[in-house]
């Protein structure tokens, strides 16, 4: 199994390229699917999670080919299978936008029950609420999610919770429904944006994404496009805490500010000077961390995927801060693995009280899961002495050369196998 070891303590200076946003381009390659021609799209990011889906796809008779290591067509002419059966599948949450395409064109999909994170339970069924309400017929059984329906119609259709999942999965199946679909109580994220921003380029007919009402009116076929994914605001948020924790001093390129508003925000409540570019991020971190208190919410608030990473800045920040997580109830499993870390947080139901601390020292931990994972090996770049991060797959299901990009910046950091490579580090860091 390989790991991260790090050397901390050291200052991130420089400047780093964020790749193209995962969730994004899970829904949109899962859209792709919905028309015969073929599809180019770029700035996809080469993770884990992304691999996995293109392999499915491949498995139900979709053509890919890879143009390069982050550029793909896709050409679902030839899609003969609508039983989505891949092993990988069942590891990643976003196997369920395969349910809306297919759904959408062909009116049948079969797909499993979604894996990822263990983060908290993430049901679908505001999912299968709207593909019933388009007149699907829905059920599980055996471990998948089965929709049929003769036809799909369109539906006014109140979300019972903001879904992002839910929001993009109804919007792909309304684009060939016949007649007109609302949603309602929509998700606002910038992804949710983007694939229907894809889904026009495809000539959909979508109003209104962005906002909290969509609105569609369904199309009889969809046409090839090309298309370029927006920047991953995860990842950026992921560098621009990196920099707070270090006390460095980074530039982020290709990213889109706007999207990163509420992590700037905090950021400069703890203290870091942040300055916006046209399509790039400047995070400077000129002296100790002060305290803040902070409630994860849906797009435009403060991004549950975000979470770790903050708390793992507020655990070395002056003072005692709060952290409230209103998404996800499994979120602070990390908090153990940072407390070997030295950190000093309590945690009780959806909140954790911070007690900022002097200093991380190195430990050996393991991520419980993607973003936790990415807030350990933060905190190793902050902590005097070694860190070893075990379990790192979580990490590359939705970071690309994690480690390399820090290595950019001035980290000591590398990805290991074995004891004897772990060793090597510790003789060459000295």
């Amino acid at each position: 199994m390989e790991q991260y070891i790090i050397k901390g303590g050291i200052p991130l200076h420089g400047e780093v390229e964020i790749g193209g946003a995962k969730n994004a381009a899970l829904a949109i390659l899962a859209a792709a699917n919905m028309t015969n021609e073929t599809v180019y799209i770029d700035n996809l990011p080469d993770v884990r999670d992304i691999n996995a889906l293109l392999e499915a796809m491949e498995g139900i008779g979709t053509r890919i080919e890879r143009v390069d290591r982050h550029a793909v067509k896709v050409n679902g002419s030839s899609v003969e299978n609508f039983i989505v059966e891949s092993e990988s599948m069942k590891k990643i949450r976003a196997s369920y936008y395969l349910l809306g395409a297919l759904l959408g064109k062909y009116k049948k999909a079969q797909v499993p029950l979604p894996g990822g994170c263990n983060i908290g339970s993430r049901p679908i069924d505001q999912h299968l609420k709207g593909f019933k309400a388009m007149g699907a017929r829905t059920r599980v059984e055996h471990g998948f999610v089965i929709a049929e329906a003769e036809t799909l119609h369109g539906a006014h259709i109140f979300l019972d919770m903001v879904s992002v999942g839910a929001t993009i999965n109804i919007m792909m199946a309304a684009v060939m429904a016949e007649g007109n679909t609302t949603i309602e109580n929509a998700a606002k994220e910038p992804h949710v944006v983007d694939v229907a921003n894809f889904l026009n380029s495809m000539g959909a007919k979508i109003k209104g994404a962005g906002t909290d009402v969509i609105r569609i009116r369904g199309v009889a076929s969809l046409h090839k496009t090309e298309y370029s994914i927006i920047p991953d605001q995860i990842e950026a948020g992921t560098f621009m805490f990196a920099a707070a924790v270090t006390g460095g001093d980074i530039v982020l390129h290709n990213v889109i500010p706007k999207h990163l508003e509420a992590t700037s925000s905090k950021l400069m409540e703890l203290g870091c000077q942040v300055h916006e570019y046209d399509d790039a991020v400047r995070v400077v971190a000129p002296s100790r961390l002060q305290g803040t208190h902070v409630k994860t919410m849906p797009y435009p608030g403060f991004p549950t995927d975000m979470q770790p990473q903050m708390a793992v800045s507020l655990a070395i920040a002056e003072g005692t801060s709060i952290v409230t997580e209103s998404i996800f109830e499994n979120r602070f499993r990390y908090v153990d693995e940072l407390a070997r870390m030295g950190a000093s947080v309590k945690v009780e139901g959806n909140v954790a009280v911070i007690s900022g601390v002097d200093r991380f020292t190195g430990a050996r931990v393991s991520a419980p899961d993607l973003r936790a994972g990415a807030a350990l090996v933060i905190a190793g770049l902050a902590a005097e002495g070694i860190t070893i991060v075990d379990d790192i797959y979580y990490i590359e299901r939705g970071y690309e050369n994690l480690d390399l990009k820090f290595q950019g910046l001035g980290a000591k950091i590398e990805k290991v196998a074995s004891e004897k490579e772990i060793q090597k580090f510790r003789l060459k860091v000295g």
